[in-house]
């Protein structure tokens, strides 16, 4: 198998070099590709609900930002759990940067901080399509090579 350089750093093997592998060889490289199309397409799904997570704080933020002093809101504890709360100081937040830890930020710092992630997210987002698209290209390949070599090998009749 051929490596190519750069990409997606999986090896990228050409139809002609598959014409040369025996079935079982086919067939271990259309499965493995097809298992890591299902891997990255699970990735992209859960960057995209991180990303509309992100979006949805940062469309909070903003609002919070606009909403008086001593205002009475719900206040989340939990995906389905809310308590009535009193806005105190709606420049200070609490921005949940992962595995449960909590920073004190400003609103300014919250909305910034908000958005350096969804533009990451967005980022690999686009990474991992071009490296998907590549790994389905292969899969594809391996099998209709497969598919050839299978019909040369049947009886004809």
């Amino acid at each position: 198998m051929a490596n190519k350089g750069g990409g997606g750093g999986g090896s990228a093997v050409r139809a002609a070099e598959m014409e040369k592998m025996s079935i079982e060889q086919l067939k271990i490289v259309k499965e493995q590709s097809d298992l890591e199309l299902n891997l990255l397409q699970d990735s992209l799904t859960n960057i995209r609900t991180a990303t509309s997570r992100l979006e949805l704080a940062s469309t909070a933020l903003h609002d919070l930002s606009s909403r008086p002093q001593g205002k009475k809101m719900l206040v989340p504890l939990t995906a389905s759990l809310y308590v009535p709360g009193t806005l105190d100081d709606a420049d200070k937040v609490l921005v949940d940067v992962g595995t449960g830890y909590f920073v004190e930020k400003t609103m300014v710092e919250g909305k910034d901080y908000c958005q350096r992630k969804i533009s990451l997210l967005k980022s690999n987002h686009e990474q991992l399509v071009e490296v998907a698209s590549k790994k389905k290209i292969i899969a594809d390949e391996a099998g209709a090579v497969l598919q050839a070599k299978l019909k040369q090998m049947a009886p004809s009749s």
